[in-house]
């Protein structure tokens, strides 16, 4: 019996190479689309998503399925990533789509439709740890084009999804993916890679947080406390934006002024002209949610790496956990994040989990 295994597809190239290398490596495939919710005010891409999708399916000549998750969608992503601004927090919505709707939802569906594992388009890797006899579980590993790792993402992810999920480009790097595409004669190897928020796409992040939390006029402030301009509501902003408010005492020669602090309860923005404070105190960061991949914490005694931001550059720091408290403790002052973003921990390629800033 061949092993069944559900592809998400979502009309990309990646997902489209996913299940053309599974299926050349004798797996029963199935590709599925998932329907999610879409603002009315939004343009929406998702028929013509759905409509790559199947002409990638019927291509290889695979059976294909839609799973509507726009009600779940809509409550475990969009609702949470409103309420976490309304509160001065800024999140992460893929990583949120990402824990709830791909490895939440779509594989417990696949499983008890009778797939034995699902796959995504994912730049990742799993790696099966063994000894002689027996299996000792799974890591989750950057992928290994660098410009194209998505393992920040995956950060939520336990043993349980990791025994489940195929990551088959995760090997790869984008040109190779393409190049493939184009030599298997899939109908969508030229398409543009989707960008924004998952599933949803690219908007104004402001302009939609505007038809769900009312504008409310604050006061900008200088890191001395003076009032030198206003904006339109604090929960608007994340940490080192530079755009979005109004100076009014200003000179033209001065330079850029960058969000370092913001107080949703008095409704005001803090400034400067630099964005990262070069302060001894900018080190460490306490993280709740954590999650750790392999099911336990790591070695306090070794160093690691960590990021706060997608794509940003690794940093090496320290984990430290008491009484279930975890911080991560940079070797040098950073910019360290804004809270309800995603801290990401590595031991080189490997993906440690991770946590929400606190």
């Amino acid at each position: 019996m061949k092993k069944k295994v559900f592809v998400a597809m979502s009309g990309g190239v990646d997902s489209s190479v996913s299940a053309a290398l599974l299926q050349k490596e004798g797996y029963d495939i199935t590709g599925v689309f998932m329907t999610v919710w879409q603002p009315d005010f939004l343009e929406c891409s998702r028929s013509d998503d759905r409509q790559e999708a199947m002409r990638a399916a019927a291509h290889l000549d695979i059976p294909f399925l839609t799973f509507d998750f726009e009600k779940e969608y809509k409550e475990m992503v969009v609702d949470y990533m409103v309420a976490e601004y309304k509160v001065g927090r800024t999140p992460n919505p893929d990583i949120m789509c990402n824990k709830h709707i791909k490895f939440g939802l779509f594989l417990k569906k696949a499983l008890a439709m009778g797939a034995d594992h699902i796959a995504t388009g994912h730049y990742a890797r799993r790696k099966e740890l063994n000894s002689k006899n027996r299996a000792l579980g799974y890591e989750l590993l950057a992928g290994v084009d660098k410009n194209k790792d998505q393992s920040y993402f995956l950060w939520t992810l336990g043993q349980e999804q990791l025994s489940r999920v195929f990551f088959p480009v995760g090997d790869m790097e984008k040109p190779e993916v393409r190049k493939l595409a184009q030599k298997l004669g899939l109908p969508n190897a030229e398409r543009k890679d989707s960008q924004g928020v998952c599933f949803v796409g690219e908007f104004d992040m402001k302009n939609f947080l505007k038809h769900y939390i009312s504008e409310k006029r604050g006061e900008v402030l200088s890191e001395k406390g003076e009032a030198i301009g206003y904006h339109d509501g604090a929960f608007y902003f994340t940490l080192g934006e530079r755009h979005g408010f109004v100076i009014t005492k200003k000179t033209p020669h001065d330079d850029p002024y960058y969000v370092v602090g913001k107080d949703s309860t008095k409704n005001t923005l803090t400034v400067a002209h630099q964005k990262i404070q070069e302060t001894s105190s900018a080190r460490e960061i306490v993280l709740r949610d954590v999650n750790f991949i392999a099911g336990f914490p790591p070695d306090e005694s070794k160093k690691y790496t960590a990021r706060a931001r997608y794509r940003q550059p690794l940093a090496s720091c320290a984990i430290q956990v008491k009484d279930d408290v975890v911080s991560v403790v940079f070797d040098d002052p950073r910019e360290l994040g804004a809270p309800g973003q995603s801290l990401v921990l590595y031991d080189g390629e490997v993906c440690l989990g991770g946590g929400i800033i606190a």
